[in-house]
């Protein structure tokens, strides 16, 4: 049975405790849904207490009646939770057998007979422990998810960096590009327009040379003409002087067409697009091995078309698969399985330096070892007996070789078993260091790196 204090915080239409009540004008108060049901069944918006009519369709809530009721049922919660259900005594022991509270009648009942008890606090306490301890792996759980996602976050930064990045060095690149066509485009035409000149002047000297032979020609063809028109007598008079005039008029040799006097328009347009691109590779650079900037050491500074790389300050990198954290390395963005690739590497001064080609499954993470699966040469704080200026790699992807020359002599040759893709690899640890790798077509650069650990 309700008591008197719960009886007045209990709804007139469902006698339950208020939930979300609202106040009517008649100052009664209804759980909102009730009021709503009682209004639908009685199609009038009408107290359900004392009947007065409610001008209002949506009555305001009684905010004041709903925190008691609020702290009316948390306080009686937490009185049930401390008191026997059966008995209305306080728990003070916990059944180990059911695994309960109980009071101390319980403890004496039938149910709980030969069970063991403890303390409700010592219960309480071990099993707190044993939560406490079942949380941590949560825990540990959780701080990883909020490391990766803070990595997300960092990662989705750094996208938009390298977007705009990408975007700004395109259209720096297709300006340059679009410098050169035009540039180009003004160049031939400016052929065209030049040999179109050439070739008219040359028309037209010999169209006026031509206009005063022919204009020579028609005076003495028109005034021997007339002679011929002419009464007898005075045609026999003027006889002699007619021949002479057909005979001291010069005696010029037929005209003949021009050899290439037109333009030469094979010239102009034969492979116009093959020449322009012949051209532009003259102008522009090539990389047969371009670095991969997601691979490469945080410590690691790449130029602005990836063919260059040095120690230096760098923003925070996200920590992803693909990058090396531990070793000053990077590898280049293509990896070989098939066919014959070469390439050349200037180690200069160096003293310490490693170079050769790494498996795609690599461990990125940690230090390197023996058993991380490269194949490399390298100078470990030394100096040759003879001096090496320029390393040379040869990768047969057919045979699964991997050759390191200097100019004029072989140094290893290695038999890779791997049968999985192949990258360029290049690591230094001297205090400073300048590699210039080459493609071995002399007419290309490929990079020039400066690396540090």
């Amino acid at each position: 049975m309700a008591s008197g204090s719960e009886l007045n915080l209990c709804c007139p239409v469902c006698h339950d405790i208020f939930t979300d009540p609202v106040l009517l004008p008649c100052s009664h108060s209804f759980c909102k849904a009730c009021l709503r049901r009682w209004w639908r069944l009685k199609q009038a918006h009408t107290c359900p207490v004392c009947k007065s009519t409610s001008g209002r369709k949506h009555p305001p809530r009684n905010l004041a009646l709903k925190n008691l009721c609020e702290a009316f049922v948390l306080e009686r919660d937490q009185k049930a939770e401390t008191f026997c259900s059966l008995h209305s005594e306080k728990l003070k022991l916990f059944c180990l057998d059911h695994q309960q509270p109980v009071c101390l009648i319980c403890r004496d009942s039938e149910k709980h007979s030969d069970h063991k008890f403890r303390p409700i606090d010592e219960a309480a306490r071990d099993r707190r422990e044993e939560l406490q301890n079942s949380l941590k792996p949560l825990e540990e759980k959780l701080k990883l998810f909020e490391q990766v996602k803070g990595n997300y976050v960092q990662t989705a930064a750094h996208i938009r960096v390298q977007a705009r990045h990408a975007k700004r060095e395109i259209k720096k690149q297709f300006k340059k590009l679009y410098e050169f066509l035009e540039m180009e485009e003004e160049e031939r035409i400016a052929a065209v327009r030049d040999e179109e000149k050439q070739k008219r002047e040359v028309m037209e000297e010999k169209m006026e040379a031509l206009s005063r032979q022919i204009g020579a020609l028609s005076d003495t063809i028109r005034a021997t003409e007339e002679e011929l028109r002419a009464e007898d007598v005075s045609f026999l008079h003027n006889y002699e002087a007619s021949v002479d005039r057909v005979q001291r008029c010069p005696q010029l040799e037929d005209p003949q067409l021009l050899s290439g006097a037109l333009i030469d328009e094979a010239q102009h347009l034969g492979n116009l697009t093959f020449n322009i691109f012949n051209k532009l590779s003259e102008v522009g650079s090539y990389s047969p091995v371009i670095l991969d900037p997601n691979t490469a050491h945080p410590g690691l500074v790449l130029s602005e078309d990836l063919s260059c790389v040095k120690w230096g300050e760098t923003p925070r990198l996200p920590d992803n698969p693909e990058r090396f954290d531990s070793s000053c390395i990077v590898l280049g963005s293509e990896g070989f399985k098939s066919g014959l690739h070469s390439w050349e590497v200037e180690v200069g001064d160096c003293s310490h330096w490693v170079l050769g080609v790494a498996p795609e499954s690599v461990e990125r993470k940690g230090h390197l070892d023996s058993r991380s699966g490269l194949w490399t040469i390298g100078l470990h704080r030394g100096t040759y007996k003879e001096q090496l200026q320029r390393i040379r790699v040869d990768l047969d992807c057919d045979r699964r070789e991997l050759s390191f020359s200097d100019p004029n002599n072989l140094i290893h040759t290695f038999s890779c078993t791997s049968t999985e893709t192949l990258f360029p690899f290049v690591c230094n640890l001297s205090l400073s260091l300048s590699l210039l790798l080459l493609s071995t077509n002399p007419a290309f650069l490929l990079l020039d790196i400066y690396l540090l650990v």
